[in-house]
């Protein structure tokens, strides 16, 4: 489309049929595109293909800008249970979000922000909101233009506001859902609209393996390449995923059926971690078929070695250790991926493998029930949570590692635990709990954060973000942390500890060595005399990185390495 065209469908005083809005000082084919969709069926992994490729894409020099959509109609993804969803991943600005974004951060070694994450309910309240101030002029207010219109709008916005090279755009779900088909409409126009030399697309599938065929069929992956195509997308890579790596036989298969040359149909078939993805999509030269497609100029890569040094780690431990997660959603292990991703990247640094073993903490009433789950484990995480389920038996487990020398790191609902824990067992508080837990506890040692008390509903009233911590010297955390006395981590919380009880606490012990730098908001706990017991009321798996593991996660794996 010519920039003359552009220009006039971009002019509200124009009657005409477009409606698309274009940000100020914007360039058509400055910034380009890559569009990621699902077919077949969802989950097939989009997130860490686009993260991949962005990491590839970024070690050729490239500067990407990572977005995700959910079609559903949730403002993010702050409400969702995880056991429905999966992990609420929590950006440095607050945004709650879907755990791709945490996958982009990992991969890409960078914070992202709100505009690196669309969801249907945020683009409708931004079209009602426009609506209410007339902004569209008196038309009737529809899918198309309007919706797909904020959705170029958002893309294009995320574009300047990065000064990204590429946008890799992730579209969740799958092709044929009715609350990601405008979205997919939205795409569509924009190929239209910057040139097809501008935008690329990349249809993700999946090869069916049946056990008792014991070969691979191709017909469901073809099927949802033409359901794809139907909508008006061509893509330009086909990309399988399948248990065993996709025959040539299958590759020619799709290719003829989706107009795909053989060579840009690949394969991403099941590896141990997904950290190998990209090695993956190197050897099928991915990278530099999407520069040679969008005219990309193509740089040396300078970061390789590093990459691959941090997967031989994980490739080629010297030792093993077992880390035991002692949660209430272990039976969706999505709801603490970033723990496990934190628990991989430390153990690569320390090249060691770490085991994890699930914990369901409802099924733990007394100190046997703890010793028989922890008998055999070489450190433990008591991870975020809410609500009053699983909680004895989270401190149960404390109770039980504190006593036997094992090490422990506790996050945010899990350093809550700890306190509970040491306020009745060590400081004769029999009766000390949370607020959150039984609001008409006697001894409340964990009570809802003053600031938030005048905040109704869910959704709003939580510390969000990040924020942060000044470090007592001389502790354990100060070590840690590289003896800085100010660092920054994430926190999604309503709840802390009660100012009240904090004297009682450090009387018999508890060390507080990191703080709120303007309030009494206790945020780091720690034990003296003790291999490892530390606490943090945020959440440090948000923050770590494959190449910069997050120090509290570090300290426990070498914690538990000594003890091995």
């Amino acid at each position: 489309m010519s920039k003359e065209l552009l220009d006039t469908i971009s002019d509200k005083s124009v009657s005409n049929e477009f409606y698309t809005p274009i940000p100020k000082g914007y360039e058509k084919g400055k910034s380009k595109y890559v569009i990621i969709l699902g077919t077949v069926m969802s989950g097939l992994g989009k997130g860490i293909f686009s993260s991949s490729l962005g990491l590839l894409l970024k070690q050729k020099g490239l500067k990407v800008a990572p977005i995700k959509f959910d079609g559903y109609l949730n403002q993010d993804a702050g409400t969702l249970n995880p056991f429905r969803h999966g992990e609420v991943f929590v950006l440095d600005d607050g945004t709650e979000g879907d755990m791709d974004l945490g996958t982009y951060e990992r991969f890409l070694g960078m914070n992202i922000s709100k505009n690196n994450y669309m969801t249907g309910g945020k683009i409708f309240q931004m079209v009602l909101n426009k609506e209410r101030k007339g902004k569209y002029l008196g038309r009737d207010v529809q899918f198309i233009p309007h919706v797909t219109g904020e959705i170029k709008y958002f893309l294009r916005s995320l574009a300047m506001k990065s000064d990204s090279d590429v946008v890799l755009f992730e579209i969740g779900g799958t092709v044929g859902d009715i609350e990601n088909n405008y979205c997919i409409e939205a795409v569509r126009q924009l190929m239209y609209e910057e040139g097809k030399e501008n935008v690329s697309f990349v249809g993700m599938t999946y090869v069916l393996e049946p056990n008792f065929l014991k070969e691979q069929k191709s017909k469901a992956a073809q099927m949802g390449m033409r359901s794809l195509m139907s909508l008006g997308i061509q893509p330009d890579i086909v990309a399988c995923r399948a248990q065993n790596e996709i025959t040539t036989k299958i590759r020619e298969k799709i290719s003829v059926y989706s107009n795909v040359e053989v060579e840009n149909v690949i394969s991403v078939h099941d590896v141990p971690s997904i950290y190998y993805v990209p090695e993956l999509l190197k050897n099928a030269k991915i990278d530099s078929k999407i520069i040679e497609m969008l005219n990309l100029k193509n740089k040396e890569n300078t970061e390789w070695d590093k990459w691959s040094q941090f997967v031989n780690n994980i490739k080629n431990p010297k030792k093993e250790v077992i880390i035991g997660i002692t949660g209430k959603y272990t039976t969706l292990k999505d709801s603490y991926a970033s723990i496990m991703k934190s628990l991989e990247h430390a153990g690569s640094n320390n090249e060691v493998k770490v085991k994890i073993k699930w914990i369901e903490t409802t099924d733990i009433s007394n100190t046997e029930d703890a010793k028989k789950y922890l008998s055999d484990v070489d450190g433990i995480i008591v991870p975020g949570g809410f609500g009053s389920r699983g909680t004895e038996g989270m401190i149960k487990c404390i109770e039980y590692v504190r006593t036997n020398n094992i090490p422990f790191l506790g996050i945010c609902y899990g350093m809550q635990m700890a306190v509970i824990e040491y306020a009745r067992n060590m400081c004769g508080l029999d009766d000390a709990n949370s607020t959150e837990i039984n609001p008409d506890c006697k001894i409340q040692v964990i009570d809802i954060l003053p600031e938030q008390k005048k905040i109704e509903g869910l959704g709003g009233n939580m510390r969000l973000g990040g924020h942060d911590i000044l470090i007592k010297k001389d502790t354990l955390a100060y070590s840690l942390y590289s003896n800085k006395e100010m660092i920054r981590e994430r926190f999604r919380h309503r709840w802390e500890v009660n100012p009240k009880y904090i004297p009682t606490l450090e009387e018999n012990g508890m060390v507080f060595s990191g703080k709120a730098p303007k309030y009494p908001i206790m945020q780091i706990m720690e034990l003296k005399d003790h291999p490892y017991f530390i606490g943090g009321q945020y959440h440090p798996e948000f923050t770590s990185r494959p190449l910069q593991p997050n120090p509290l996660f570090n300290g426990l794996v070498k914690a538990a390495i000594e003890k091995k």
